[in-house]
């Protein structure tokens, strides 16, 4: 059976929609990307949508979010790339589960190079080849591939260890209040240390004041995400270069 016809006969499914948040590349003045955000169709938060996902409708939700992000992409005429987050325990086999991807991409004129996917560093991922086999799938293809939510998990550096993506993002729990944070800025140091010698670039999010996107700026970080640039808009997209706090 196609991925297109298992979404069709899926019984359990649910309505949802997107909200679109921009990562900013803030050193070039420019947008990195929008990455897709979940909704409920009257803008339900995210862990709504969520706590309806199971164990017979997981792989459904996880196709869903793939086509429904890049036609509303393509849709609303989003130039810069789109990161789209992953269940990695939603992919049985990675060259059939992509398939639907690049069908609606090519469908609807979307880029397959300006896609990224996120798998976050929280999911719970028992069988890590499964994973390495995914991303390098996905890579041959000429998706980006990142971890999401980059010290926030249980795995760590052992999951960087195992696999090498394009990105990482850094959680809020690593940036929160790092200008006045000595541990903090010294595990951040460490960790672009690590990502530059193996050739992966970092984004930071979660970033709410301006105190901690200097601080960030300052050792070397140049793409950020946050609600001090914009929350995640219902539907929609940033379109213009964000006013934030100048001070």
């Amino acid at each position: 059976m196609s991925c297109s016809a298992c979404l069709e006969e899926q019984k359990d499914g649910f309505e949802f929609t997107m909200a679109f948040q921009p990562i900013l590349d803030i050193p070039g003045k420019s947008f990195f990307a929008h990455e897709a955000l979940v909704r409920g169709i009257n803008n339900e938060p995210a862990a709504a949508i969520l706590s309806q996902v199971n164990d017979s409708n997981r792989y459904w939700f996880d196709q869903r979010c793939r086509v429904r992000a890049i036609e509303m992409a393509a849709a609303l005429n989003i130039q810069a790339r789109l990161s789209i987050n992953f269940l990695p325990n939603a992919v049985y086999r990675a060259e059939s589960c992509i398939r639907l991807t690049i069908e609606t991409a090519e469908r609807v004129g979307f880029p397959l190079d300006r896609i990224v996917f996120e798998v976050t560093e929280g999911e719970k991922v028992v069988d890590h080849a499964h994973l390495i086999n995914i991303i390098q799938t996905y890579k041959k293809y000429g998706f980006l591939t990142a971890i999401d939510d980059f010290g926030a998990g249980y795995s760590g550096l052992n999951l960087l260890a195992n696999f090498q993506p394009d990105i990482i993002k850094l959680d809020m729990a690593l940036t929160r209040n790092i200008e006045s944070d000595r541990v903090r800025r010294a595990i951040v140091s460490g960790i672009l240390t690590v990502c530059k010698d193996l050739g992966i670039d970092v984004i930071a999010e979660g970033i709410e004041t301006r105190a901690e996107l200097d601080a960030l700026l300052e050792l070397g970080i140049s793409r950020f995400q946050g609600y001090l640039f914009s929350r995640p808009l219902f539907q929609d997209y940033v379109r213009e270069w964000p006013q934030f706090d100048p001070a």
